[in-house]
């Protein structure tokens, strides 16, 4: 159940390259004390040692500053593919924001502009990175490339993610998902940025859909997007509101308190069923406020493709 929005079309930043360094700059001067201080080459030539192997490329240097094992990659080891996958649909402009700031960011911004920082990580690896787009309908594809044109490309294409029309359907997210599975034929490193928001009727479709993104050997994460303070807390004061789901057109009438327990009892279980699926079928289930920074992506991020190469 979401509070209606206002939704606006049109770019979503002026210069998401730009922000998506900053984001990533930001991020790096955090991790000073941890095992990727160098970041800028250690993060693309080195892996975890493990015992057993050769010793004849272990980087003494780095141990010494570490003291942590690390080997030495070479270019030709370290170059993945990777996909995100983005929901586009109407509950992701949520909350309301007319000007959005690398502070200041609804869902659907903090995804795009969180996409844009690992584009920009992948970029400084050579690392292959494709892009799917879905609202209610499946509005984008593009398969994984390396090249600058592409990387651009993608960009541009994000910075001009807009709106669904606000007479928006209801998404079939997991319609969609069976639909990229499908398209994604080399073994990659799959991103979700979704707040994955459905009927009730469709759970058991949306977690067969996940699973299936699981196959051919690909590793998948979801980045699960909420605005914790609202929707999980369900933290509004106790006047009349009418509460509108942004997909559907669907209003009701009340006061919030008079549904909190019973809103936080259904959400509950429908996270317990979704963090267990995906255990299940082995995704990373990653919960994201959107209110919050970006570390939690990028340690991510970071860990995910360290363990896929």
């Amino acid at each position: 159940m979401e509070i209606k929005s206002e939704l606006n079309k049109g770019q979503l930043f002026q210069d998401l390259e730009l922000l998506s360094k900053q984001v990533v700059e930001g991020f790096i001067s955090g991790i000073h004390k941890s095992p990727f201080h160098g970041f800028s080459s250690e993060f693309a030539e080195h892996k975890i040692y493990n015992s057993g192997e050769s010793t004849k490329h272990i980087d003494w240097k780095l141990f010494a500053r570490t003291d942590k094992l690390y080997t030495k990659r070479y270019e030709e080891e370290t170059n993945l593919r990777c996909h995100m996958i983005l929901d586009n649909s109407a509950s992701m402009y949520y909350p309301q924001i007319k000007n959005l700031a690398i502070d200041n960011l609804n869902k659907i911004g903090f995804a795009v502009l969180a996409i844009g920082a690992i584009m920009n990580l992948l970029k400084k690896q050579r690392d292959a990175v494709g892009l799917s787009i879905y609202s209610d309908t499946y509005d984008f594809y593009v398969n994984e490339k390396s090249s600058e044109r592409h990387f651009q490309m993608l960009l541009s294409k994000l910075n001009a993610v807009t709106t669904s029309s606000s007479s928006s359907t209801e998404t079939r997210t997991y319609h969609y998902l069976h639909q990229i599975a499908e398209k994604i034929h080399r073994r990659s490193l799959i991103f979700l940025f979704s707040d994955m928001f459905q009927t009730e009727v469709e759970e058991k479709e949306l977690f067969e859909s996940l699973r299936h993104l699981k196959y051919n050997k690909h590793e998948v994460v979801l980045f699960h997007l909420t605005d914790a303070k609202h929707e999980l807390a369900f933290d509004y004061d106790n006047t009349p509101k009418r509460f509108v789901d942004v997909e559907t057109g669907k209003h009701i009438d009340l006061y919030a308190d008079s549904i909190k327990e019973a809103y936080q009892k259904k959400l509950k279980s429908y996270l317990s069923d979704l963090k267990l699926k995906c255990s299940q079928y082995k995704i990373k289930y990653v919960e994201v406020d959107v209110r919050s920074n970006f570390s939690n992506v990028l340690n991510t991020f970071m860990t995910e493709r360290q363990k896929f190469i």
